[in-house]
């Protein structure tokens, strides 16, 4: 496999032998368009356009302890083909320019300097209305117009789910895991040792992991949180559905409600949130809840940290509301 890097130089040489330069066009510059975890991704300027270029490896890019498929870039772009045959998500995502199926590199359709939602974990942020909507409509239109009963290709993406399932499930929960969580916040080891021991909490969160591993009927992005959402000058964008696959509504949802509970948004806002969505989607409201729990408790105390602000004693109440939802 050839490894990309952001040498001109070489770039030049792989994009023209993939005929993804045009004759006589040339890079003048190359930047890294934002803080992505999983991939190896650049932005691609020439004299008259830009692209995205990104290649996925064995590995993630953020964390080269952690395996990765090596092949996940292929099912992201077997997304973007899939949405292709409904224009109103297809005008919220990137265009998906070339394929390189040896190399695990996708060329895409640059949205510009954007930046993404991940500001809402600053204290005082709030998501505006039309940008809540917006997130939702897409998250619905996806779920209602790609199922299994409109699609012959179903995307499984059973190597990504395992890995995902792995942090989400088990890792958090594992009592030599090799994370201090109290070098990010000092008092939070105490917490995650508690959760850890309790075997109820433990049950349960198995039984929702045998849940997510199990093929649905509808395609989810399936990392449906602030740093897939991107503020464009264009409107918003959604981005990064390199998990996703078919599955149940409810952890797409689930997820999605936790970020807003871990980014400090007002219960008005979560109502919202669900109230929109359940007008033009089935939602079980108790297994969404649920998923939203287990969404919480993995992003305090296990790997995939997030840039929260809020104190300690707001983490212990999400983490004691979290168990609640999961034993009750």
């Amino acid at each position: 496999m050839i490894k990309l890097n952001n040498n001109i130089e070489d770039l030049t040489k792989y994009l023209q032998i993939k005929d993804w330069l045009k004759e006589n066009e040339s890079i003048v510059a190359v930047e890294k368009p934002g803080e992505g975890n999983m991939n190896f991704t650049l932005r691609i300027l020439t004299e008259t356009r830009s692209f995205i270029v990104k290649q996925s490896r064995d590995y993630v890019e953020k964390y080269p302890q952690v395996a990765a498929p090596a092949e996940r870039v292929l099912r992201e772009a077997e997304f973007y083909e899939v949405i292709e045959s409904v224009p109103s998500l297809k005008a919220m995502m990137p265009t998906l320019i070339g394929l390189d199926k040896d190399n695990s590199v996708m060329v895409m359709e640059d949205l510009g300097n954007g930046s993404d939602f991940t500001y809402l974990y600053q204290l005082g942020k709030e998501f505006l209305e039309e940008d809540l909507f917006a997130v939702i409509d897409f998250a619905a239109c996806l779920h209602t117009s790609i199922t299994t009963e409109t699609q012959t290709h179903i995307i499984t993406n059973t190597k990504m789910r395992k890995l995902n399932h792995e942090h989400i499930f088990n890792y958090p929960y594992a009592v030599n895991n090799g994370i201090n969580l109290d070098d990010i916040l000092p008092g939070l080891q105490k917490e995650a040792n508690r959760l850890k021991a309790d075997n109820v909490l433990k049950a349960e969160i198995k039984k929702l992991g045998d849940l997510y591993l199990e093929d649905g009927d509808i395609l989810l992005h399936g990392d449906y949180f602030p740093g897939s959402w991107l503020a464009t000058v264009g409107g918003l964008k959604i981005i990064d559905p390199e998990f996703c696959f078919f599955g149940k509504a409810e952890f797409e949802i689930g997820v999605m409600l936790a970020h807003l509970k871990m980014a400090n948004q007002s219960s008005i806002i979560i109502e919202k949130a669900v109230k929109r969505y359940k007008s033009l989607a089935d939602l079980d409201d108790v297994l969404c809840y649920k998923f939203m729990a287990i969404e919480i408790l993995r992003r305090i105390i296990g790997l995939a940290q997030l840039p929260l602000e809020i104190r300690l004693e707001k983490r212990i109440k999400l983490l004691n509301e979290s168990r609640e939802i999961l034993v009750s």
